[in-house]
């Protein structure tokens, strides 16, 4: 009996000590015949026996020991040289928290649709900004504070399906120019720029008919052409160095158009065409808001963008907006749903109103200022307007069914009637235009040998707050 007492009481400033391991070894070496006639015994011994308790509590100790040590080994010794102990817990316990779940992330090239990335709906957010209190109003009636106003507020969560189509259509544009910014450059073909961005676009968007698709044709208008061309089938175009390429391309959700655009250009030259526009541009989206007349707008465009100057192979040309050119109001499923934003003071005191989406574009030129139809046509589009008209030549018949079925009253160009398959549909295009039924948006251009740049930003009149939809890193 007191040999068993002393072994225990061995054991026990052993475990105190934390020398677990030599405890089982010196148990063995002591008594090395009794315990392995214990051992045989084991099978035949209840489970309260003496032996198979301490075994537990030196494998439990071992345990603890094990794992303290592991904890300690995670830690620099740098890094926790001179803290407190109740900082490494604090430390320990942040560790412990489990990352946040992320959805899948886009790959390069982009081939994730938009709302894949985002399962839940929430799609991100354009910049906020509040509305600007318009420059005719003497008090503050028309300026009321709309972020704060409850009545707003319950107006906003009201439409907020609406808001997630819109901002799910912008984040493809988002991703799909950042992309196209990448690989951009000159020596590459009009057509393949075009073709690589609206495959890129359709499956950002995901494609689906009428429900969800691009908006209109990718503009890549160069040089003094200012907008509305994209290449027909068997062009030959080439982008170059010295070009300035204007790349005008929109999305939709259920008809929900974000309309967006910028300036591509590699000789640094054009810096400053493209700066003067882009300020004209920011200056006009801060300028609008609910109740704010349209001139007024078109005042601070013309006022910013003719502040700048350009030298162009040692000569100096002041940078004009193109004063037959606007912005526009966007409704579904019509990209100009009636009123026009200018870019040129002296035009009309209609005022802009809650819930309305526009297209805040603004144009600069070095040449006079003014455009006019030039070129080859290859924009087209459905008079969003107009009734049953009876047609007698069966392939206008025809290619009106297969506008109906894949494009609607949106904008589309003569490849994308190639694309789904329509052959000899000239003379029937025609004959739909000159019915009215269909109208033609050739290249818009300004005097040859001058350059035109062009920034375009969606911007939505929402109850509380101004939304600018399409802003994203890059401009």
């Amino acid at each position: 009996m007191s040999l068993e007492v002393e072994k225990k009481d061995e054991t026990k400033e052993k475990i105190e000590s934390g020398e677990e391991d030599e405890i089982v070894e010196n148990h063995v070496s002591v008594d090395g015949t009794t315990a392995a006639k214990k051992k045989k015994k084991k099978k035949k011994k209840p489970a309260s026996a003496e032996i198979p308790s301490e075994v537990t509590v030196t494998d439990a100790v071992e345990k603890l020991e094990i794992k303290k040590n592991q904890e300690e080994a995670d830690e620099p010794d740098d890094a926790n040289a001179g803290e407190n102990p109740e900082e490494k817990k604090k430390k320990k316990k942040k560790q412990k928290k489990k990352p946040a779940t992320e959805g899948p992330k886009q790959t390069d090239p982009p081939s994730i649709p938009i709302c894949e990335l985002f399962p839940d709906g929430n799609y991100p957010i354009g910049e906020i900004c509040e509305h600007p209190k318009p420059r005719d109003s003497l008090d503050n009636s028309l300026s009321l504070n709309r972020m704060t106003n409850e009545e707003k507020k319950a107006l906003d969560v009201a439409h907020t399906d609406y808001y997630k189509d819109l901002r799910q259509a912008a984040e493809a544009h988002r991703q799909t120019r950042k992309w196209v910014m990448s690989w951009i450059k000159p020596g590459m073909k009009m057509i393949d720029i075009c073709e690589q961005l609206e495959d890129c676009s359709r499956k950002m968007i995901k494609e689906n008919g009428l429900s969800a698709g691009l908006a209109f044709p990718t503009g890549c208008s160069l040089n003094h052409c200012a907008a509305h061309y994209t290449p027909n089938a068997g062009d030959e175009t080439v982008l170059t160095y010295d070009d300035v390429c204007k790349i005008d391309f929109g999305t939709h959700v259920n008809g929900h158009i974000i309309d967006c655009a910028f300036t591509v250009t590699f000789n640094p030259k054009y810096d400053k065409l493209k700066e003067a526009v882009r300020a004209a541009t920011n200056a006009g989206i801060k300028e609008a808001g609910i109740d704010v007349r349209l001139c007024d707008i078109g005042e601070t465009v013309q006022e910013v963008m003719e502040s700048y100057e350009i030298d162009l192979d040692g000569k100096t040309y002041k940078i004009k907006p193109i004063r037959n050119l606007n912005g526009h109001s966007i409704a579904p499923y019509r990209i100009h749903a009636g009123k026009s934003v200018p870019i040129v003071k002296g035009a009309e005191a209609t005022r802009m109103e809650e819930g309305e989406l526009y297209a805040i574009e603004t144009f600069g030129s070095t040449g006079k200022g003014v455009v006019h139809d030039d070129m080859e046509c290859s924009h087209y589009m459905k008079n969003f307007d107009v009734g049953h008209v009876p047609l007698r030549m069966p392939k206008a018949k025809s290619l009106l069914n297969t506008i109906n079925k894949h494009f609607g009253t949106l904008a589309f160009c003569r490849r994308w009637i190639d694309r789904v398959g329509e052959t000899k549909y000239l003379m029937g295009l025609k004959n739909l235009c000159d019915m009215g039924i269909v109208d033609p948006y050739p290249p818009l251009c300004d005097i040859k040998g001058c350059y035109t740049a062009q920034y375009e930003h969606t911007i939505l009149l929402r109850p509380t707050c101004k939304e600018i939809l399409s802003r994203g890193d890059d401009y």
